[in-house]
C-alpha cells in the first residue's frame, strides 16, 4: 500500500484572528506609557469555535472506478477549536488546538485486519485527530527601542518568529507530526487590518505506520516555509464584515526515510501550498452592539500536494478544494 500522511490543517480560524495581536501602535503606546498605567497584555483573546468542512481528502485514500482509474475518496470533517492570542510590549503569542473528527469514509484503526489481535473495536468509525500549534514573535523595534526595522509606508516592524506544531491521529497511518519553525516576521503597513508574512526554516518529524522500523519514524529535510496571514475589514459594506485568511507554502522536504527499500512507499515530497479565506461576520456587533463576542463565518480552502504528496495516476487524495462554515465564541 502506498504510504500516506494524515495530519490536520495546521492553521485554524483562530490563527487568522491572532494577527490582531500584532498591533504595533498599541505596543509602542504601552512602552512609552508609565509602567503603572500599562497592562502586561496589550491584547488578549481566547475563543472556542466549531466548523464543518466538506469535502476533504486524504493522500492515498481513493476509490477505483469501473474503468480502472482512481479518484479521491471524500469525507466531511467536524472541527472543534480552542485558541488564544495575546500581545505584550515585546511581541505576540498564539496557541491553537484543533480536534478533528472525520466521517466514516476515513476510518479509525490500525493496519491490523478486523478481528485480529490489536484490531480496535472502533475500526469502522471515522478517525479523530488532535492538532496543536504555537507561534510567537519578538519585535526587533521594541527590543532595540528604535524604529530601525520600520520602512514607512511598507513595513511597520520586523520580528523574530518561532513556533512548533504537534499532532496525533488514531488511523492506520498513525501520524505523530512534530515540527519546529524559526525565522522572521514582517508586519506590513496597510491602511486597515493587518498583513503579516513569516519566512521560516522548517524541520518536520513524523511517523508512518505502514513502514517497518527503522523507517517508521520519519525525519524530513530542513526547508524554507512561508506563512502569509491577513485580516481586512470590509467597511464599505456598512456591516461588521471582515475578510480573513492565510497562505502557507512548504518547499519540497525530501522522503523522510533513509532505507532504499522503503523509497517506493515514501516518494519525494513536492511543494505544498495551503490557502484558506474566510468571510467573517461579527454577529454580536450586528445584533447586540457587543463586538468581539460571537462570529459566524464561511470560507473556502485549497490544498495542493497535501502534506507534500504529489498526485499520480494511481495515487489520489492530494488536492483538496473544500467549503467550510462555522461559529466562534470569544470566551475571555
Amino acid at each position: 500500500m502506498i504510504a500516506r500522511t494524515l495530519v490536520a490543517a495546521a492553521l485554524s480560524l483562530g490563527f487568522v484572528q491572532a494577527g490582531a495581536a500584532a498591533d504595533l501602535d498599541a505596543k509602542k503606546a504601552a512602552v512609552e506609557a508609565p509602567a503603572k498605567e500599562a497592562p502586561f497584555f496589550l491584547f488578549a483573546d481566547t475563543q472556542f469555535s466549531y466548523r464543518y468542512q466538506f469535502p476533504t481528502v486524504s493522500p492515498g485514500v481513493q476509490i477505483q472506478k469501473a474503468d480502472g482509474s482512481f479518484r479521491s475518496r471524500e469525507a466531511p470533517k467536524q472541527i472543534y477549536n480552542i485558541s488564544h492570542a495575546d500581545a505584550w510590549a515585546y511581541g505576540t503569542n498564539f496557541f491553537s488546538l484543533d480536534i478533528l473528527k472525520s466521517g466514516s469514509q476515513f476510518p479509525a484503526g490500525t493496519t491490523n485486519p478486523p478481528g485480529s489481535v490489536g484490531a480496535p473495536f472502533f475500526a469502522d468509525y471515522g478517525n479523530t485527530e488532535a492538532y496543536g500549534l504555537y507561534r510567537g514573535t519578538l519585535s526587533l523595534n521594541a527590543i532595540t527601542n528604535s524604529k530601525a526595522f520600520t520602512l514607512p509606508g511598507i513595513v511597520k516592524d520586523v520580528s523574530l518568529a518561532f513556533g512548533f506544531d504537534a499532532n496525533s491521529q488514531n488511523d492506520a497511518f498513525g501520524s505523530k507530526k512534530r515540527d519546529v519553525v524559526g525565522g522572521l516576521n514582517f508586519s506590513f503597513d496597510v491602511p486597515a487590518g493587518f498583513l503579516n508574512l513569516s519566512v521560516h526554516a522548517y524541520k518536520e518529524w513524523n511517523r508512518n505506520g505502514f513502514n517497518l522500523q527503522p523507517d517508521r519514524d520519519q525525519s524530513f529535510d530542513v526547508v524554507p516555509e512561508f506563512e502569509l496571514v491577513y485580516n481586512f475589514p470590509l467597511g464599505f459594506t456598512n456591516l461588521p464584515l471582515s475578510l480573513t485568511g492565510f497562505n502557507n507554502i512548504v518547499l519540497p522536504k525530501g522522503r523522510g526515510v533513509q532505507n532504499t527499500a522503503d523509497f517506493a512507499f515514501n516518494p519525494k515530497r513536492g511543494l505544498e501550498f495551503l490557502s484558506r479565506t474566510n468571510l467573517v461576520l461579527d454577529v454580536g456587533k450586528l445584533i447586540y452592539d457587543q463586538p468581539n463576542k460571537v462570529d459566524a463565518f464561511i470560507g473556502f480552502q485549497y490544498w495542493l500536494n497535501k502534506f507534500g504528496n504529489v498526485e499520480t495516476a494511481t495515487f489520489k487524495g492530494t488536492e483538496e478544494k473544500s467549503f467550510l462554515a462555522g461559529v466562534a465564541f470569544h470566551i475571555f
